[in-house]
């Protein structure tokens, strides 16, 4: 380490020492880390796995290393009002598929039952990186730099992926005459009723388990409308890729001459042919 460097680590281990001393608090294993290894908080804030092009390749291993928190913490058995979490159910947690304990975000997308059987997702499948100068668009001074991807002050942009899984369901482009909830039961209550012969290659995408969600959506609706509006965060529905299947169409119809006809190139199956 380089002299500035050990400087702050011995100014943290005294902090710690005296703190400890006078409080009779013991340093945990994480501050006495940092203190030995002269790390502070701007510099984790610019660890290069916060920044592209290292944050595509990160492993979940790397970013829990310092982000554990997020899996090992629960939420409050009750709310600051009193009521218990086992009775709050909120408009999305009322399929089938939402079953156990209330959990928080992160474990829903990555740890529970359901986010093993059906999902591949990692923490950089929504968290790409970011640049701390750069988190509001137009705000850059470099003229020729491109800010219209950017969400303002949102680490993770939501019309790029929490639309994915959370948008309407677009039942008027599907031909339904009305929403899944009300028309589900005219289809038995199966979605595959229609969708077995239709574009029958669905899913391939790195960030789910095609033949998983294929196996349990056989007979249970929820595993599919879950995904597909049935935990609607969102008013609009996504404009999913249109890719070619055989015999389709010349003609696109109006609703799809906007759409993209390939996944993003980050999300693609190697030797995957997708359709949706």
């Amino acid at each position: 380490m380089s002299k500035q460097d050990w400087i702050i680590a011995a100014v943290i281990g005294i902090t710690i020492a005296i703190v400890s001393a006078v409080f009779g608090v013991a340093p945990s294993p994480a501050a006495a880390s940092a203190a030995s290894t002269g790390q502070d908080y701007l510099r984790a804030v610019y660890s290069p796995l916060h920044f592209q092009p290292a944050a595509e390749s990160a492993t979940d291993d790397q970013c829990l290393a310092c982000h554990r928190e997020i899996l090992d913490g629960r939420v409050r058995e009750q709310s600051p009002a009193g009521l218990p979490a086992k009775d709050a159910r909120a408009w999305y947690q009322q399929l089938s598929t939402y079953t156990g304990e209330q959990d928080t975000f992160h474990r829903r997308h990555l740890d529970t039952p359901l986010a093993k059987q059906l999902m591949r997702l990692q923490c950089n499948t929504c968290h790409q990186g970011h640049e701390p100068r750069e988190e509001a668009p137009g705000s850059s001074a470099d003229a020729s730099q491109d800010t219209t991807a950017i969400t303002l002050r949102k680490q993770v942009n939501p019309e790029t992926v929490c639309l994915k899984c959370h948008g309407q369901m677009n039942f008027t482009v599907m031909g339904l005459s009305g929403p899944w909830q009300e028309v589900g039961e005219q289809m038995g209550n199966d979605c595959l009723v229609c969708h077995a012969n239709i574009r029958t290659n669905r899913h391939n995408v790195s960030y789910l388990d095609a033949e998983a969600i294929e196996a349990a959506g056989k007979g249970n609706a929820d595993v599919c409308h879950g995904c597909h509006g049935g935990r609607a965060w969102y008013r609009i529905a996504y404009p999913y890729p249109r890719h070619p299947w055989p015999e389709m169409a010349p003609d696109v119809p109006d609703w799809a001459k906007d759409r993209p006809t390939h996944s993003e190139p980050r999300f693609a199956k190697p030797t995957a042919v997708v359709n949706r």
